[in-house]
């Protein structure tokens, strides 16, 4: 009988979810705050070093954050961030400020004010300012622009000027410094050079008695304006040194930003048709947690208020690809169930029961990745690994759990109870209960298949192929962006077609030439330049005015000093080996030492072909693609996990493996059960991805690039090569004791499945 009551809540349940995602999404979106990357913005990492040589303590790097926030607020920035990173570094992001030019140079001019005669002796400094004395104006006799400030006290400067008017004609001058260079700064050298740092030098004809100094130059109201919030602001109390900053143009952004969502929304779709078509009902239902996946998701982030980056938004892309496999893997178990011959409910338990671990283990491994990226990664990479590790997470909550809720909903009504075909299963596929089949017995389409037998044809090919590597390796090594080998990097990006000869003149007009220009784009409008030094401010300052005036849009530009490209670099290689390690202890643990050494093998040869084809192509080798193959580090093991989950499942079925035979019977039955499962989860995935390579922003195309020939070597590794390993340490095992008992396998899983 029909139990509608099921039904009826199950309508009930999914209205309840559309109507809260219908009324909430736009303002969850609304105060999703958007990074650098998004929306334009300046970012910059400070070493921090004391003026008189001592340590910096937790004392200096509070005071200068202060003297900075204070400078950021005259800039008007919404939400800006200032991070103490380690013992003597601050991160500062501005997100969305709109003259980066005078953000770096606000943020960095140490503003310290000092009064000096003609032989460079201080007379007065920032400590006898009144704070928030300074203010822009205009001088009455002539109508320039001029800063006053207003001074402590006025008998003191009525003091100073005696002393300047004593000095005798010609030397009788007030020089004004902003940020005076001790032994590298003087009166007289700098007015020889025009130093600008001497701002203004009046002759004092007569002893003053007041309060209020006008400081006078030849200064624009945009200068005067400036210069009065640099005071009122303070002078910093410490030096500051960039070791790394970026900046992105507003358009930049937000083309990115439309490019990437429109890569998301096509991608999805095509996941949501793959699942209906190919698990007809049951795909149906993933279609309704997935969507509910990415609500949830985005209410977390929200609510942890977190930052939404460009592979911020990759990563929640990639997800609704990773958390499919869930349902994936559940609903080919209960398939599996269906064609022994269960009912549909008895079929839907044991599909959940037999899939519930394989799950877990597939995702942490998942999860190891993630964490040490978060932990290891600059900005834009932490957005990434925080947005994967919330999908992940995530995807228990609606891919395990809603997915069981709610087609569990429709099992237990009956409505399906003699409609296999709703499952995806054929009525002639379905076995007779009475026979006692198990599920490790059923015909698959690559039962003629000997994996075992092919193995050394496998290993051969991918012995050639990595000898053919490490030759491309050692000819063309890696093309490494400046995030590893320090410098500066140039992205301008026109409205029209841009060509190497016009970048080139332009750059020979500022004295900034450039043998290092590329096009790209899809219409050649964008060029990528790249210098082997940092550039300073001065120089970048100059970039940006010179692009932004000849295209009308501001260039996007990132320096790595040498200190923190060394450092990036060894981080990552950290990164990699401690991701590694995580897994194989895992692996260990969960399942027996033979596999886990497998599952080394097959992610050190997956790691080495990204590697090794993105010598071959010269594609940028930047922190993302570390980013990309710690993600397949994680992700291509979950294929691997899979298979070995069934391969445990056969040899704890069998007792013992008596001989060699029994050992390749386990791989290939495992193999064969699972291959369809293994293409649709890595399918899921890939098709996300080259939505993101198609579509998607140029930014993360080397990205997508990587995960891409990562899926596909995970792919084949995990079939031909882990699977295989095993099968080769299982023989010697059998060889040395005669028989191997399976039963201790046991130990990790509990009770033997059902079968």
């Amino acid at each position: 009988m029909v139990k509608r009551s099921r039904i009826l809540a199950f309508v009930l349940i999914v209205a309840l979810i559309g109507s809260l995602m219908g009324l909430t999404t736009q303002g969850t979106l609304n105060n999703i705050k958007l990074g650098l990357d998004l929306q334009g913005g300046f970012e910059v990492l400070y070493q921090v070093e004391t003026k008189d040589g001592s340590d910096v303590d937790e004392n200096v790097l509070s005071s200068t954050v202060q003297a900075l926030d204070r400078r950021i607020n005259v800039l008007g920035v919404s939400e800006p961030s200032i991070q103490i990173e380690g013992e003597d570094r601050i991160r500062v992001q501005l997100p969305g400020v709109e003259d980066q030019n005078e953000a770096r140079e606000l943020l960095s001019t140490q503003a310290e004010l000092t009064f000096r005669d003609v032989n460079d002796e201080v007379k007065l400094d920032g400590s006898d300012l009144v704070e928030n004395g300074a203010r822009p104006g205009f001088n009455p006799d002539n109508n320039q622009p001029i800063v006053s400030v207003k001074l402590k006290d006025a008998d003191k400067f009525g003091q100073v000027t005696q002393e300047i008017l004593n000095m005798g004609q010609g030397n009788n001058v007030l020089a004004i410094w902003l940020d005076f260079e001790e032994g590298e700064s003087s009166f007289k050298k700098a007015i020889e050079t025009n130093d600008p740092a001497l701002i203004s030098y009046p002759s004092v004809d007569t002893v003053l008695n007041t309060t209020d100094v006008q400081i006078s130059g030849s200064f624009t109201v945009e200068e005067t304006k400036n210069l009065a919030d640099l005071l009122n602001a303070g002078s910093l109390p410490v030096e500051l040194t960039e070791l790394y900053s970026t900046s992105v143009g507003a358009q930049f952004g937000e083309q990115a930003l439309d490019l990437t969502v429109k890569a998301g929304i096509i991608g999805i779709i095509a996941v949501f048709l793959f699942m209906i078509a190919f698990y007809r009902f049951p795909g149906l239902i993933a279609v309704v947690t997935l969507s509910t996946y990415i609500y949830v998701i985005l209410v977390v982030f929200d609510w942890m208020n977190g930052v939404l980056t460009l592979p911020g938004i990759a990563a929640l892309i990639l997800g609704v690809g990773m958390a499919v496999d869930a349902n994936i893997i559940t609903y080919e178990r209960i398939k599996d169930e269906l064609r022994v011959g269960r009912s549909l409910r008895s079929a839907f338990q044991a599909g959940n029961k037999s899939s519930f671990l394989t799950i877990v283990d597939a995702n942490i491994t998942t999860l190891l990745a993630g964490g040490v990226l978060f932990y290891f990664g600059n900005s834009s990479v932490k957005g990434f690994a925080t947005m994967l590790i919330v999908s992940i997470l995530t995807s228990f909550l609606t891919a395990v759990w809603g997915t069981r809720l709610l087609l569990g909903l429709w099992v237990k009504s009956n409505i399906f109870k003699k409609k296999p075909t709703w499952f995806g299963v054929k009525q002639n596929q379905i076995k007779d209960l009475a026979d006692n089949y198990t599920t490790n017995e059923l015909e698959t389409p690559f039962d003629k298949f000997d994996f075992v037998k092919l193995r050394n044809k496998f290993f051969i090919l991918s012995g050639l192929l990595i000898t053919t590597g490490l030759a491309v390796l050692f000819i063309f090594k890696l093309n490494l962006g400046i995030d590893f080998v320090a410098g500066t990097r140039v992205e301008v990006m026109s409205d029209n077609t841009i060509t190497a000869e016009e970048v080139s003149q332009k750059l020979e007009e500022i004295n900034l030439e450039s043998s290092n220009i590329v096009l790209g784009g899809d219409n050649f409008d964008r060029a990528t330049i790249r210098y082997a030094e940092d550039l300073s401010q001065q120089d970048i300052a100059l970039i940006k005015d010179t692009f932004k005036e000849e295209y009308g849009i501001d260039p996007n530009v990132s320096t790595v000093s040498p200190m923190v490209g060394e450092e990036l670099a060894k981080n990552a290689m950290i990164s990699v080996a401690i991701a590694a390690i995580g897994i194989v202890l895992y692996v260990t643990i969960r399942f027996e030492w033979a596999m886990a050494v497998g599952s080394i093998v097959a992610l050190l040869h997956d790691a080495f072909f990204i590697i090794a084809i993105f010598s071959l192509t010269r594609l940028e080798v930047d922190l993302t693609f570390i980013a990309a193959v710690l993600t397949i580090v994680g992700y291509s093991i979950n294929d691997t996990i899979v298979t070995f989950d069934r391969m445990r499942e056969i040899a704890i079925s069998k007792k013992k493996l008596k001989t060699e035979e029994d050992i390749a019977a386990v791989v290939n039955v495992g193999l064969r059960q699972t291959l369809v499962r293994s293409l649709n989860t890595v399918l899921t995935v890939v098709i996300t991805v080259v939505a993101l390579l198609i579509f998607g922003a140029e930014s993360i195309r080397n990205f997508s690039i990587a995960l891409l020939i990562g899926l596909v070597a995970g792919t084949y590794s995990s079939i031909f090569i882990a699977a295989q390993l095993w099968y080769v340490f299982k023989v010697k095992e059998l060889k040395r004791k005669g028989t191997i008992i399976t039963e201790k396998v046991k130990k990790y899983v509990g009770d033997e499945p059902q079968v």
